[in-house]
């Protein structure tokens, strides 16, 4: 079965200049053919109710099973009789739409397992919070699978699971700092108010600060730990990243007191890349998932790229990490549609009044990284699926 990142590329290939239909995973059909979204839990044409099958990747319309409280997804299960249960976080500020099977152990979905601590729910602050973490948080989790990469809990592997705390800080301190540390992601659940996060993003000069970039970054930390880390993609990592054994702590000092080289544009994909390997890495690793996620979004709901008339110096083999790789010119198709997508979406905020969607600028060295991120995952999925 292709990963996600293997469709995406296919349809790119074969439709990214004529239209296609809106087939891949981040588009999804109600049984009355009316489109529904990927946190929706109720059809608004016919009042279907709908669930997220993460082992399919797609949103379903439900019908009642056998017994009390389960479900069947349609066009899901008939063969083998699997039925589902609503994930228990449904009816609670977090409206989970994740289907459970029933005779699972537990009632959480694979995504709220992952799930150390929330914010304490007393609080009326706390619950818009929650749900908003959460919807990005099922997003990723739901890119992560579609890739083919491990997602595991620390319960069911306490060595290299993941786990989040998404805490909020009292009024007294002390502070809660959004990081990672061995499979333990913390969120600071004050991210998700908007004026605050804004606040925060315009004090530290950042052009682009949202919930799930602070995932996607944050589990980039937790797979370099995993698959690169004490593996064969560790030294061809330093030779293209820097050396992670450099003091990290003095690093980032140095990044906050004196701000990031003068030239970091032409060698990161942020200032904050520049300042140490390991976070050059983590934000790599979150503008691929970026890219991914954008593309498959765009192709599934029938964008067309030959409609764009977009004067672009593409990429070229040459700006990849191995230019001679089985996949490159399929990975180089990827990268410069991205830029094709990218450039109109600005445009088009621009012409709204917004703010740039994609703030940055991608240079050849990024592409470089990009593609070495690229290879990493397919690498992952390859172990995964042996």
């Amino acid at each position: 079965m292709n990963s996600l990142l293997d469709s995406l590329i296919e349809k790119l290939g074969s439709a990214w200049k004529a239209p296609v239909e809106p087939t891949t995973k981040r588009a999804y059909r109600c049984d009355c053919e009316r489109p529904v979204f990927f946190l929706n839990t109720q059809c608004l044409g016919c009042g279907a109710a709908l669930g997220y099958e993460p082992t399919l990747g797609e949103v379903r319309a439900l019908h009642a099973g056998d017994e009390p409280d389960t479900w069947r997804p349609s066009g899901a299960g008939d063969d083998t009789g699997q039925a589902y249960r609503r994930c228990a976080n449904f009816h609670s500020p977090a409206s989970c739409n994740w289907l459970v099977p029933a005779d699972h152990t537990s009632s959480l979905c694979l995504a709220c397992r992952l799930n150390r601590a929330i914010p304490d729910l007393e609080d009326p602050d706390n619950q818009r919070y929650w749900n908003d973490i959460e919807a990005a948080k099922r997003r990723l989790i739901s890119q992560l699978l579609g890739l083919g990469l491990p997602v595991e809990s620390k319960e069911e592997n306490p060595e290299q699971g993941i786990a989040f705390e998404l805490l909020r800080p009292p009024p007294d301190g002390p502070k809660v700092l959004t990081g990672h540390a061995n499979g333990l992601i913390t969120i600071n659940v004050e991210e998700a108010d908007d004026v605050k996060r804004e606040q925060i993003r315009t004090s530290l000069h950042e052009p682009y600060r949202t919930l799930l970039g602070h995932f996607r970054h944050e589990i980039g930390h937790y797979y370099w730990d995993r698959l690169v880390s004490r593996t064969r993609w560790l030294e061809p990592y330093r030779a293209l990243f820097g050396d992670e054994r450099a003091d990290y702590a003095a690093a980032l000092k140095a990044n906050y007191e004196n701000g990031p080289p003068a030239d970091w544009r032409d060698r990161h994909i942020s200032a904050y890349a520049s300042s140490h390997p390991w976070e050059d890495w983590a934000e790599t690793w979150a503008h691929f998932l970026h890219a991914v996620d954008s593309l498959d979004t765009a192709i599934s709901h029938g964008f067309e790229g030959g409609d764009m008339e977009i004067a672009l110096e593409p990429f070229t083999r040459d700006d990849l990490y191995d230019p001679d790789h089985p996949s490159a010119e399929r990975e180089l198709f990827l990268f410069n549609s991205w830029m094709e997508l990218v450039t109109v979406l600005n445009e088009i905020g621009r012409s709204m009044g917004q703010p740039d969607l994609y703030p940055f600028v991608i240079s050849r060295p990024v592409v470089k990284k990009l593609h070495f991120v690229s290879l990493v995952v397919a690498d992952a999925r390859a172990v995964t699926e042996d």
